[in-house]
């Protein structure tokens, strides 16, 4: 789990999401009310925010170049559902997508999709490769190759697994 600064734009929301459950520890804040209210759902939006995490997280991996997890409804199909609408300011013409209702986290997370892929920021939110962790992140290396939420903490394992692997 790492330290790293947030993601930009919408996509803090994303990684905020994704990383409500400790992997390693299995403690889910969405078991909590204010776990629930920081990603802004009922109770009764849970189950599907799970699910949307777990796809959200299978995209996240692949943005690394790792596996997924497990198997999980494709992002694409969940996010198919979500209504949004284009808006255009007057006074300068520019131009977003937004929620048509602002509480749903499905168009909330769609809207922040479509904004990083625009911002060509959308491939730059991983996934950890570290098994016990998935944790997400925003590579922010020049060459965009990260593979761990925290070089101090899931990197050094990585290695030190590979050097005793050696011996």
């Amino acid at each position: 789990m790492s330290e790293r600064s947030p993601a930009p734009g919408g996509l803090a929301l994303v990684e905020s999401l994704v990383n409500t459950v400790d992997l390693e520890s299995g403690a889910d804040s969405l078991d909590t009310a204010e776990g629930r209210a920081r990603v802004g759902i009922t109770e009764g939006e849970l189950a599907q925010a799970r699910e949307l995490r777990e796809s959200l997280r299978v995209a996240l991996l692949a943005h690394a170049g790792h596996p997924p997890h497990r198997a999980v409804t494709p992002l694409g199909e969940l996010l198919a559902a979500a209504p949004l609408f284009l808006t255009v300011a007057a006074a300068d013409g520019s131009a977003a997508l937004a929620p048509v209702d602002a509480r749903p986290l499905l168009s909330r997370v769609a809207a922040a999709v479509a904004e990083s892929l625009v911002a060509g920021t959308w491939l730059r939110l991983k996934a950890c490769e570290a098994v016990d962790c998935h944790w997400a992140y925003y590579d922010r290396s020049p060459a965009g190759r990260g593979r761990w939420c925290s070089m101090q903490v899931c990197g050094a394992r990585a290695k030190m697994r590979r050097y005793r692997a050696k011996g």
